[in-house]
């Protein structure tokens, strides 16, 4: 290992905002953290509303009255849209007999040989 370019790793304290304290190693010898183990939701089981400057009070009162649970709101229904009216096909043009009648047939596939 090279030598003066590696950190320092020493006993580290790391106590969380509801009072947990862990004792670790690591590189800084104080970590300071909003949730641990023993209060984040998924590891206790019980859900915690964390309310930042009371962004959920000013939600709800934005939306008070205009969120509704259950049956989603019905769309309106179109007014049903007309068949189009059918194109009139021309007439087929009358035309002189054509030369190809008279010519041999052609083969479908080369004969075998």
């Amino acid at each position: 290992m090279k030598e003066k370019i590696h950190p320092n790793y020493g006993p580290c304290v790391i106590q969380c905002a509801c009072g947990n304290v862990i004792e670790t190693r690591g590189t800084k010898p104080r970590i300071t953290v909003d949730v641990c183990s023993s209060c984040h939701p998924f590891f206790t089981g019980k859900q915690k509303l964390v309310d930042t400057a009371g962004r959920i009070d000013r939600f709800q009162k934005k939306y008070a009255g205009k969120i509704t649970v259950g049956k989603a709101p019905q769309k309106k229904k179109k007014a049903p849209v007309p068949a189009p009216a059918p194109v009139p096909t021309p007439a087929p043009a009358l035309t002189p007999a054509s030369p190809a009648a008279s010519e041999k047939p052609l083969r479908a596939s080369p004969p075998k040989a």
